[in-house]
């Protein structure tokens, strides 16, 4: 028999599986149920008796299904005609009822007939089933037509002159079992009917339907119950379903392969390098920082900075004053005092709450990064990635105020501050001292004390140059400090805000990147299982 697929039907079966564990809330609820309905059906077909092969007869009223049994068994198993008009429950007949029992109680046939002579060498592995009429004004007699055309091994349609092209036939079951060709028969009954000239024609048109059926080689077997005629044939075609042991798993690979191609493919995102991909997670990490007040607390930073550099650096006789000014980074919470160590779990910032502007700003970032995410899917998978960004976007304010609270800022004191301190108390001694040696030579003699002499270098006294030098020094250093301070508070303030944006990259992997890589990477493990199961 052909193969609709060369996988083992094990790893289809897994692979189905997998697509509707995957697929739960990205496939519609109907296609959900098909699928675990098939995995149910073939889970209990391959656990019954692998030695036999059920064979059904399906055909609308009139088309002879119970008298075309009798001839193809030879004995009166069925009733028929004026007698039995409609089939209303399937039979079985069996010739071997060696492990049959638990398979025909699974397909839920009660009315059984065994003990007939072989008909054929192979008749001991068939089970062939007479079914309800699908036509049937008795709904219930459709549904089991339904049931068991999913559940029998091997398909046998039986048409009859007058309605071999009836839509009901071709629309609601042969076009629907399509990929069973290799497990499918029809039968032209009733051909003694027709002109024996005729009969070429009308199973020719039958082929042609069948075609577009999407059954194209199928093959098609002319019968007459009444004469026998094409009975030996459709017998020995049957016997070889049954003698090939191979048409339960042919069945479920068909099921499979249908059912697999009525799944939608997800997308396949397109290869993106790990630059790229970088570049996008930054470019949102940044977004985010931004949002949640990297640049107020960069500010902060440097702000932080210029007033402790001032203070360790300045005139020392006003740079006191400066003590009296709040830190801007301990007003924000994020400068402990000195000892003291904080942990960002207990004690938050005193940053305000992420304002209207900024969860706006928050949430057109993750939406922007989900939408380049989502953009090469389909739009149930696209609705889980948005669905999984925002998500993570509920919980973002408190994870951002956290990371702002962790980054590493820097704060530590500048190693030449000291220096520059100890030149200004050098600066304010040497104008200190000329200013007492002068106020010693004023008032020195009114106690009657002798004035102390005051050197000369190249015409300038010495208590000159030691006032005029202290003021100069303390101008100069404070001039260069400043410079140099504000040059470090700008340097601090990028390296702050890199921190941050280092912190926030951190939280937005954790809560937006790896969940949208989590859905893409459910989406490319289900496109890989469909692709399995698909053969």
């Amino acid at each position: 028999m052909s193969r609709a697929a060369t996988a083992p039907l094990g790893d289809r079966l897994e692979a189905l599986r997998t697509v509707h564990d995957l697929g739960e809330g990205r496939l519609p609820d109907a296609l959900l149920a098909d699928l675990e309905a098939l995995l149910v059906r073939a889970e209990g077909r391959r656990a019954l008796s692998a030695d036999h092969t059920v064979v059904g007869l399906f055909g609308a009223t009139g088309s002879g299904k119970s008298s075309l049994l009798n001839a193809i068994v030879g004995e009166e198993v069925a009733r028929s005609h004026v007698r039995r008009p409609t089939t209303s429950e399937p039979l079985a007949v069996v010739w071997e009822p060696a492990g049959a029992t638990a398979l025909l109680d699974w397909l839920q046939v009660r009315d059984r007939r065994t003990g007939l002579p072989t008909v054929d060498d192979r008749a001991g592995q068939l089970i062939l089933l007479d079914l309800p009429d699908f036509d049937s004004v008795e709904s219930a007699h459709r549904e089991v037509a339904e049931r068991l055309a999913a559940q029998v091994d091997a398909l046998v349609w039986v048409v009859d002159p007058q309605k071999y092209a009836d839509a009901v036939l071709h629309a609601d079951f042969i076009q629907r079992h399509s990929r069973h060709g290799a497990v499918t028969l029809v039968v032209l009954n009733q051909v003694d009917l027709l002109p024996a000239a005729d009969v070429p024609r009308v199973v020719e048109s039958l082929r042609g339907i069948l075609a577009a059926d999407g059954l194209g080689s199928v093959r098609v077997l002319a019968t007459s119950a009444a004469t026998g005629e094409g009975v030996d044939a459709l017998r020995s075609a049957i016997g070889e379903l049954a003698g090939s042991r191979a048409a339960a798993t042919a069945r479920l690979e068909a099921d499979v392969s249908a059912l697999a191609s009525r799944v939608p493919e997800p997308g396949i995102p397109p290869r993106t390098s790990a630059a790229d991909a970088k570049s996008r997670e930054r470019a949102l990490a940044a977004e985010l920082a931004t949002a949640a007040g990297a640049d107020t607390v960069a500010s902060a930073v440097a702000a932080s900075y210029r007033k402790r550099n001032g203070q360790a650096t300045g005139w020392p006789l006003v740079s006191w004053l400066l003590r009296f000014r709040a830190d801007p980074l301990a007003r924000l919470g994020l400068r402990p005092a000195k000892g003291e160590k904080r942990d960002p779990e207990l004690h938050r910032s005193s940053m305000p709450a992420m304002n209207a502007g900024g969860q706006a700003r928050a949430s057109l970032a993750v939406r922007t990064y989900a939408e380049a995410v989502a953009e090469p899917f389909s739009e149930s998978w696209r609705a889980g990635i948005r669905d999984a960004a925002q998500s993570g976007l509920d919980e973002l304010p408190r994870s951002l105020d956290l990371a702002v609270s962790r980054a590493s800022l820097p704060t530590r004191a500048s190693w030449w501050w000291p220096v520059f301190g100890v030149l200004q108390w050098v600066s304010i001694l040497a104008a200190l001292a000329g200013v007492l040696w002068l106020l010693g030579i004023a008032f020195l003699p009114r106690f009657g004390l002798e004035a102390p002499t005051v050197p000369v270098v190249e015409g300038w006294p010495v208590t000159t140059l030691l006032i005029a030098g202290g003021v100069l020094l303390g101008i100069l250093l404070g001039i260069a400090a400043a410079g140099i301070g504000a040059a470090v508070a700008s340097s601090r303030r990028r390296r702050a805000r890199a921190a941050i944006v280092d912190r926030v990259a951190e939280v937005a992997r954790e809560r937006i990147v790896a969940p949208l890589a989590a859905e893409v990477d459910r989406a490319a493990r289900f496109s890989s299982a469909l692709s399995a199961a698909r053969g």
